[in-house]
């Protein structure tokens, strides 16, 4: 088998743990997490970090390293990732890169454009007037700054027009002027396998995993992140809401089914990122002995 890394993607809530950890015990070798927000070391619960038993049973990367404070992004994790792939390839063939983070996947298989790195303050700023003024007010910013990033970026996802602006505001070029769509060669070989289930089954999943976490102690963890609200790691589904609860803008139950309906809203996100790439070979997370053969007769020829 030529040196292959497997990536194993999916929404949120669909299984993607307990499979990769299947698939790696299969084949005795390691994962990669790609997930954008399990990386942070203060969150857990919210993020849906594998147990201390799940962790035990394969060994796993880029979980919970990264300060919450400390500024992170996907440019970052490539050159990371492609570094700790070169240690692991020494002693495995294969390697798995399991997350539901499409830009994350996407910056490992075939690179990310270099982005300026930009002042907190700037972002500071955005952030308080995308909440004062509102995202319409910033994508018309937006449409004068970079007219190409405004036709092209998605306008209603107030994070992707809020990259765009702090870029093209700091460095008085435009974002787009930064981006480039030269794919980088990678020294391995690159396989995708993603997961995916009736829909209402999925939406079921979601709404119980909420109830669980917070049966675990979701709000009690919130309270402890208080400090850091302000930092982008806090703006992920599960705990903006429930800091709104705190602050007295929802009840208990509202926050709650926002949080419902919000992770819903990003698995759909999900799924149409990774269904735009069409090298993914889709699977049930119950067609675990299929996947198997799937990968051992792709590996084989590749």
């Amino acid at each position: 088998m030529k040196k292959t890394l497997l990536v194993l993607a999916g929404p949120t809530a669909v299984g993607k743990t307990s499979c990769g950890i299947h698939i790696a015990r299969h084949f005795n070798t390691e994962i990669i997490s790609a997930d954008s927000r399990q990386i942070y070391q203060e969150t857990a619960i919210g993020t849906a970090v594998p147990t201390p038993e799940e962790l035990a049973q394969a060994k796993h990367h880029f979980i919970q390293v990264v300060p919450v404070s400390e500024p992170y992004n996907a440019s970052m994790f490539e050159f990371q990732v492609l570094e700790k792939l070169e240690l692991l390839f020494e002693k495995h063939d294969l390697l798995l890169m399991v997350g539901g983070s499409g830009l994350y996947i996407d910056a490992v298989c075939h690179g990310i454009d270099d982005l300026p790195t930009v002042d907190p303050s700037l972002r500071k700023q955005l952030l308080l007037r995308y909440e004062k003024e509102g995202l319409e007010a910033l994508t018309w910013e937006l449409r004068k700054l970079d007219p190409v990033s405004y036709s092209q970026v998605d306008l209603k996802n107030h994070m992707r027009v809020l990259k765009a602006l702090e870029v093209s505001i700091q460095t008085g070029k435009p974002y787009s002027s930064f981006l480039s769509a030269e794919k980088k060669e990678r020294p391995f070989q690159i396989l995708r396998i993603a997961l995916d289930m009736e829909r209402q089954l999925l939406y079921e999943r979601i709404n119980k995993r909420v109830e669980l976490m917070m049966e675990a102690g979701l709000l009690e963890e919130v309270k402890l992140l208080g400090h850091l609200r302000e930092y982008t790691a806090m703006k992920t589904v599960g705990y903006r809401e429930l800091f709104r609860h705190l602050d007295g803008e929802l009840s208990l139950d509202e926050a709650v089914d926002l949080i419902q309906r919000n992770t819903r809203k990003f698995a759909r996100k999900q799924l149409t990122w990774f269904r735009k790439e069409n090298r993914y070979q889709w699977f049930s997370p119950d067609d675990g002995p299929e996947m198997l053969h799937w990968i051992e007769e792709s590996a084989a020829y590749l």
